[in-house]
C-alpha cells in the first residue's frame, strides 16, 4: 500500500471512527476531532481547530460534516474532503437503517429509553466542555474584539433574547470590519 493510500485511509477510519461512536451532535465530535487530529496525529495545531470548528458551527448543515469536511479538505483538497465526508456519514446512515428495521421494538423497549435518557447527560457534558475550551482559546488570544463579541453574543441570546442568526451575521460583520481594518492598517505601514 502506497504512502497516501494509508493517509487517505487513515483519514477515513478516523473520522468513521469519531462518527460512529460519537451520540450528540457536533459539539460532541469536536473534542474528540481535536484529540484524534491534534492531539494524536498532530496534523493541525489547536488554535486552527477552533477556527475550522466556528467555521463549521457558522455554515449551513450538520455541524459534525462541516468540520469534518473543513478538516479533510485542510488535510488532502477535495479528495480528503469527500473521504471525511463519508467517514462521517456512513455510521449514522448504517446505525439508522438497522434502527429502521426493528423500530417498533426499539421504541417500546423501556432500556433503550433509559439509555438514551443517560446519554443526554454525557452529551450535556460534552458541549459544556467544548464551550469553555472555545471561551479559555478566545480569552488566551488575549484580543479585545474578539472577546467583546463573544461577551456580546452571550448577552444577546440569554439576556436580550435575540435571534442566533442576527447575532451570527452582526458577529460576522464585526469580523469582517475589523479584517479590513487591519489590512488598511498593515497596508498603511508596509
Amino acid at each position: 500500500m502506497t504512502k497516501d493510500m494509508k493517509f487517505y485511509l487513515k483519514l477515513f477510519s478516523s473520522t468513521f471512527y469519531l462518527s460512529a461512536f460519537t451520540f450528540g451532535g457536533g459539539y460532541v465530535i469536536i473534542p474528540l476531532m481535536k484529540k484524534k487530529f491534534v492531539d494524536e496525529y498532530q496534523w493541525i495545531e489547536e488554535k486552527e481547530i477552533l477556527d475550522l470548528t466556528a467555521i463549521a458551527q457558522s455554515t449551513p448543515g450538520a455541524m459534525a460534516v462541516n468540520a469534518a469536511i473543513l478538516i479533510g479538505y485542510r488535510m488532502a483538497g477535495i479528495l480528503g474532503a469527500v473521504i471525511t465526508i463519508l467517514g462521517t456519514i456512513l455510521p449514522p446512515l448504517i446505525i439508522l437503517t438497522v434502527i429502521s428495521l426493528a423500530y417498533s421494538a426499539f421504541i417500546e423497549n423501556q432500556i433503550v429509553k433509559l439509555i438514551l435518557r443517560g446519554m443526554q447527560a454525557g452529551v450535556a457534558a460534552v458541549v459544556i466542555d467544548v464551550s469553555l475550551t472555545m471561551i479559555l482559546g478566545v480569552l488566551k488570544g488575549k484580543k479585545i474584539i474578539p472577546i467583546m463579541v463573544m461577551v456580546g453574543a452571550f448577552v444577546a441570546t440569554f439576556l436580550l433574547d435575540i435571534n442566533v442568526v442576527y447575532i451570527i451575521l452582526a458577529s460576522g460583520l464585526i469580523g469582517a470590519i475589523s479584517i479590513i481594518k487591519f489590512n488598511k492598517k498593515s497596508g498603511e505601514k508596509s
